[in-house]
């Protein structure tokens, strides 16, 4: 029945329930969890998303939103639930380019949006690594960050309003499409809601003009030390980098290792990929002291990229340094702390020390301008002995990071793989707070349920005189708490 109405609105091809034909929708871009949907839906209009999430509050059944499966915290599966997979509604609906404005639909492909705006000047500054893949609508969804939002912020800072459907099948607009804000910031409360308050029709983005002059820097270091700590001397100087990347050893030599060579010097320990953008005069001038704090800070050299062609190649070194791990080893363990810019030193060196007392190897790429770190262990899931190893180096490595006054998550989202650390940095008041505002925009828990915040936090759920709700038939039961688990790849 449910299969048959759904095939009525968006097309039988467009409807996938035998298991085969739901595999690829079983995990996202951290496979390590695997959750089995019962079916998948693939609305190609807006009017058909409308109709789908309409006829699925109706028959009183649980959803997860999907873009396009790159997510790293298994925020987009369910078992025996209906994915609504959006990635056929992929227009860009209007262009204003005086006002620079864009208005798309969820399932625009990030870089894709780039290539449709630089003819005229333009950008759309959020670049998470998975930019050639991942939608905005999955952008909006985890607040997904990038190398370039230390200066130009995360997904949050460049959405202007979306129109969303909730999960009772009401169309509302959150923010305003020319940039006014009146009233409670609900389209601030929508990005980053993890799927879990509805899904997004339309988008409308801030676009930012294309900087006059563009630097991109590689200073190589024989030591992390000092390279954490020149991260903090460039930040302090008072100039704020387009983007501040970092790269450690193991790193790089994997790296150099694979098709994604970008050139780094292998004998290094680290490696800043510092990029400066701007007016010319101020990027000079710029360039000049960050090479100078690079080179006082123990930088052997410190490389200028001399074209637009050796700049995109020291970048995909960066960006396809995840894809590049799979030579190590079969299987991939990555998190997503955020720690004070400040304790990066000591917090890489308590790194170092973890990976030794679980003799595991940890290769560090992350932001390090915003302190939002990704340790990553290769391994091999076949052996429970290393297994059980990388799950213990994994754990400390977060508590320290927690520890040092930081944060779980920076641009990955909690979904599944952090909800085990989140009654570390919250309490039972905060997180049950949480349930109440998910509760304003999705009374029954239905669209992605089970996600971000511990069930057994939620007041709600238990009767208690704070709450109003037991969990109903459509909701499954309680989820215990999962600390994080191993990636395979």
């Amino acid at each position: 029945m449910v299969v048959e109405r759904l095939a009525e609105i968006v097309g039988e091809s467009h409807v996938l329930s035998r298991k085969s034909e739901l595999l690829v929708y079983n995990s996202d871009g951290l496979p390590g969890y695997r959750r089995q949907p019962k079916l998948a839906v693939f609305p190609g209009t807006r009017e058909e998303a409308i109709a789908v999430v309409r006829y699925l509050a109706e028959q009183n059944l649980s959803f997860v939103p999907r873009g396009a499966g790159t997510g790293l915290s298994g925020g987009a599966l369910g078992d025996d639930i209906i994915v609504v997979g959006l990635h056929r509604l992929k227009k860009v609906i209007s262009l204003d380019i005086e006002n620079r404005r864009a208005t798309v639909e969820p399932g625009v492909v990030n870089l894709r949006l780039n290539r449709y705006v630089a003819p005229h000047g333009l950008l759309y500054a959020p670049d998470p690594s998975s930019e050639a893949a991942c939608t905005i609508g999955g952008n909006v969804a985890e607040n997904a960050g990038g190398p370039h939002c230390l200066k130009y912020g995360v997904t949050l800072n460049h959405v202007l309003a979306l129109t969303v459907i909730l999960p009772s099948g009401e169309v509302v607009q959150l923010g305003n499409p020319v940039g006014e804000r009146d009233g409670y910031d609900l389209r601030g409360a929508f990005i980053g809601s993890e799927g879990c308050f509805g899904l997004a029709l339309d988008i409308t983005v801030r676009l930012t003009p294309k900087p006059q002059t563009v630097r991109t820097l590689l200073a190589d270091f024989t030591s992390v030390d000092q390279a954490a700590h020149v991260t903090s001397a460039v930040v302090a100087s008072g100039i704020v980098p387009a983007a501040l990347e970092f790269m450690d050893g193991p790193t790089i030599r994997v790296v150099e290792d694979s098709i994604y060579a970008a050139g780094y010097p292998r004998d290094a320990e680290a490696i800043l990929l510092i990029e400066l953008d701007g007016l010319e005069a101020g990027v000079v001038a710029d360039l000049e002291t960050v090479r100078r704090i690079c080179l006082e800070g123990g930088a052997r050299q410190v490389k200028v990229a001399r074209d637009d062609a050796e700049r995109m190649k020291l970048w995909q070194g960066r960006k396809k340094a995840f894809g590049a791990m799979g030579r190590l080893a079969p299987h991939l363990i990555v998190q997503d702390a955020v720690i004070p810019r400040t304790k990066l030193p000591e917090i890489l060196a308590t790194i170092h020390g973890i990976s030794q007392k679980y003799n595991v190897m940890v290769c560090n790429v992350f932001h390090a301008g915003d302190g939002n770190l990704h340790p990553n262990i290769a391994y091999s899931a076949d052996d429970p002995a290393e297994s059980e190893r990388v799950h213990k180096a994994m754990r400390e490595i977060m508590q320290a990071c927690i520890a040092a006054g930081g944060s779980i998550t920076g641009e990955h989202g909690v979904g599944l793989d952090k909800m085990g650390y989140m009654e570390s940095i919250f309490t039972d008041t905060s997180l049950n707070a949480m349930c109440e505002l998910r509760g304003v925009f999705d009374p029954d828990h239905r669209s992605n349920p089970g996600k971000v915040v511990p069930v057994h936090s939620c007041k709600e759920w238990h009767g208690t005189p704070a709450g109003r709700r037991q969990p109903t038939e459509h909701q499954p039961p309680p989820l215990e708490a999962e600390p994080s688990r191993p990636v395979a790849r």
